[in-house]
């Protein structure tokens, strides 16, 4: 049974940076498509970045160019590097497993890890 663990969160100043990590276990972690989504206040959960098995990546045109996903198959872990923080970059963040076909992300099943708190404020 899939098991996600999101950490790294905090409160940021606005420019500020973060390191979000995605802890994976209960399933073969190199195998899957990854992504990390994210909901804010009042908002629909949304689809924040992906990587594919082989590294290939995709970002919400809001966070392209300052956040960074990558992941470590040997510690069957998700990262999401955020610089130039935003407080509309406020939110609580979460992993997912998933696929890419066609281009487009499907994610494997309803379940949610905890999340992880990003506040961004001065």
């Amino acid at each position: 049974q899939v098991q996600l663990v999101e950490s790294g969160g905090g409160l940021v100043q606005p420019g500020g940076s973060l390191r979000l990590s995605c802890i994976a276990s209960g399933i073969f972690f190199k195998l899957n498509d990854m992504a990390w989504y994210r909901q804010a206040p009042g908002k629909q959960r949304e689809l924040v970045a992906t990587i594919t098995t082989g590294d290939s990546t995709n970002y919400e045109k809001s966070v392209r160019g300052r956040f960074t996903i990558s992941r470590d198959n040997a510690e069957n872990t998700v990262f999401l590097q955020m610089n130039s923080l935003k407080p509309e970059d406020t939110a609580v963040y979460y992993c997912s497993t998933g696929s890419i076909i066609g281009g487009n992300w499907f994610k494997s099943s309803d379940y949610w890890g905890q999340g992880t708190q990003v506040t961004v404020s001065s």
